[in-house]
């Protein structure tokens, strides 16, 4: 497939530029710098943003799927931007299958809980949740094929393993309530869907 890959040079972004590579996918990885772009075949580096929606058109423009892994750092309220100007320039493009990289604080814990309403749920991160759980709804409003990918409670650079579990709407957790997941096997699950989509217009999650 040909895909663009916004958000390339992050955490997660690099990991599943790794991992769409490995299976000789094609890739136009967009970043705002791209002298932190791998330079390797199969990967054509582009500057773009991705709050511009004519941008995102053009570049987006003839590809088979589009995934975004953007992160605005601590402007969060960027984050719903962001989701609304793919949209916007992916309806342009005529490019209908979109993968987000999503937050966990809207999975839920318990009958109506979401992470975030616990009580336990740092204030720190509040922000970034509320952000990633609006940015859910402006998906779900959309005409796109999304698929919503929500990472488990905690997400880092770690072992690429192929073992892991799926869900839906509900954090998943093992039996001490630990949620968490690598970088690297969350990048395995999120090709998979890609390839073989599971949860078009669906949110789904992963953990170990």
């Amino acid at each position: 497939m040909h895909v663009v890959l916004f958000g390339t040079t992050g955490m997660i972004g690099s990991r599943v530029l790794a991992e769409l590579l490995s299976r000789g996918h094609i890739v136009t990885a967009v970043a705002r710098d791209v002298s932190r772009v791998s330079n390797e075949p199969n990967v054509k580096a582009v500057r773009g943003d991705v709050l511009n929606s004519a941008e995102v058109a053009e570049i987006a423009k003839g590809s088979d799927a589009v995934i975004s892994s953007y992160s605005p750092g601590t402007n969060t309220e960027l984050i719903v931007d962001a989701t609304r100007s793919l949209i916007a320039g992916l309806d342009r493009a005529r490019v209908k299958r979109f993968i987000e990289v999503g937050g966990a604080g809207s999975l839920f814990v318990a009958p109506n809980v979401r992470l975030i309403d616990a009580p336990n749920f740092p204030d720190e991160y509040k922000a970034i949740a509320i952000a990633h759980a609006d940015a859910l709804e402006v998906l779900r409003k959309s005409d796109l094929d999304w698929t919503y990918f929500s990472p488990a409670a905690f997400i880092q650079p770690g072992e690429r393993t192929g073992k892991f579990r799926l869900a839906g709407d509900t954090l998943v957790a093992d039996d001490k309530g630990n949620s968490r997941i690598s970088a690297e096997d969350y990048a395995i699950a999120l090709v998979d869907e890609l390839e073989n989509p599971k949860h078009i217009r669906q949110r789904f999650t992963i953990g170990y």
